[in-house]
């Protein structure tokens, strides 16, 4: 098994607040808040308490997550789903019906996740979504509290010799396509006026197979997930 290194700092700190989304169970206060704000959201999201409605009527609350990230929304091998995100949904279930597990989640990588809020496959998002000024304003969503900061960061093996961005130059860098850890790689290396190799993918899981394969000789994502 390789050895991954943490010890390079982030490209950028990043706020990742979730579309329509508040806290966690963990903090029974923070989360009846939050939730309460999501409510809200989620009524207003589609315009005329339309999208409230829907949900009401329907009983249950579809929930956009990732559901391969421990600690955030994972689904094991059951079919449960755990995680901060996972206790989000859960949060504004018990709001809207009295009941955390009136939910139905949906795993949705980064580049599905915006069109199936869009267009009605999901009620609201709790996965690592970053809050970005073109996505309050171009995508259609309303973004809810913040529910976690985070950092992106660069994950290299312990014996590379890698301990800066410059000694990358040249190298291949796994990362996630359609996300703002993309876009930060390519600003920061253009920066730096280091070259590299980006090998993309649709979601995380691959990426990590990918680089401990060897196909990738770095793999840049959120510090929570490295």
């Amino acid at each position: 098994m390789a050895k991954w290194s943490y010890s390079l700092a982030a490209l950028l700190a990043v706020a990742l607040p979730l579309a329509a989304c508040g806290g966690a169970q963990e903090a029974v206060d923070t989360a009846t808040d939050a939730a309460g704000d999501a409510v809200d959201t989620v009524a207003s999201a589609v315009g005329g308490g339309s999208r409230l409605e829907t949900v009401l009527s329907r009983g249950t609350l579809n929930c956009g997550v990732d559901g391969g990230i421990p600690g955030f929304s994972f689904v094991d091998e059951s079919g449960t789903y755990s995680g901060l995100d996972v206790d989000v949904c859960r949060a504004v279930a018990a709001a809207l019906f009295d009941d955390p597990d009136a939910v139905e989640y949906r795993r949705l990588d980064s580049t599905e996740r915006f069109e199936a809020l869009k267009g009605g496959e999901v009620d609201m998002l709790s996965r690592n979504t970053t809050w970005t000024i073109s996505r309050d304003t171009s995508v259609g969503m309303e973004f809810a509290p913040t529910t976690f900061f985070d950092g992106q960061g660069m994950m290299v093996r312990a014996d590379s010799g890698v301990e800066t961005l410059e000694d990358m130059e040249g190298l291949s860098i796994c990362v996630e396509t359609g996300t703002t850890t993309e876009l930060n790689l390519t600003d920061q290396f253009r920066q730096r006026g280091v070259s590299f190799e980006p090998v993309v993918f649709q979601d995380a899981d691959a990426g990590y197979a990918a680089y401990d394969e060897g196909r990738c000789e770095g793999f840049t994502s959120d510090k929570s997930q490295l």
